[in-house]
């Protein structure tokens, strides 16, 4: 039995979903988000403000409690996302590392040569709160994350500064210099 796929997920009042056979459509104040969930191995119940995954089988091998946990856990980030929506905070560090919004490109001045510019997918949205302070946000927690390990693949946080892209929080093992 899977420890996370038994547990109820609760519906914010505000938020909604309907059942199509193996499509759940979710919705909610910030957007609407369809999954997919594989209607020959789990079966769906919908109260009046929880939601439950539940296998077909009364005996459930190892596969399935897997798969419970993950769709399960898909579902809850899900409802999370269009109800209160996911974020991340990025921190550039570093002498003359900046970030501006030029429409719907974001322009970074990571000590290159040159600057680099950063195509925003439509369903995500970034915001620029001070010149070194990146905030990503959007529906779908994949794509957040996708898209914040891709800019943060621009300039790695290096241990001997910590100069870099890093995420708010994020702890960098510092290295010590060449000693004399």
């Amino acid at each position: 039995m899977s420890k996370i796929g038994k547990k109820n997920i609760l519906i914010p009042k505000e938020s909604s979903i309907k059942i199509e056979g193996a499509n759940l459509t979710i919705s909610g104040p910030k957007g609407t988000k369809k999954l997919t969930i594989n209607d020959k191995i789990f079966s769906s119940k919908l109260n009046e403000n929880n939601f439950l995954l539940e296998p077909l089988q009364k005996k459930v091998d190892k596969k399935t409690s897997i798969l419970w946990g993950t769709y399960r856990s898909l579902i809850d980030n899900a409802v999370f996302g269009v109800s209160k929506g996911h974020e991340k905070i990025l921190e550039l560090t570093g002498v003359g590392f900046r970030a501006n919004l030029k429409g719907e490109i974001l322009n970074l001045q990571l000590g290159f040569s040159h600057d680099i510019n950063f195509k925003i997918p439509k369903d995500i949205k970034i915001s620029v709160e001070k010149q070194t302070v990146i905030k990503i946000s959007g529906v779908d927690k994949e794509l957040v994350s996708k898209i914040a390990a891709d800019i943060k693949n621009l300039k790695p946080v290096e241990p001997y500064k910590a100069k870099g892209i890093k995420e708010k929080g994020q702890f960098v093992l510092r290295k010590e210099g060449k000693k004399k």
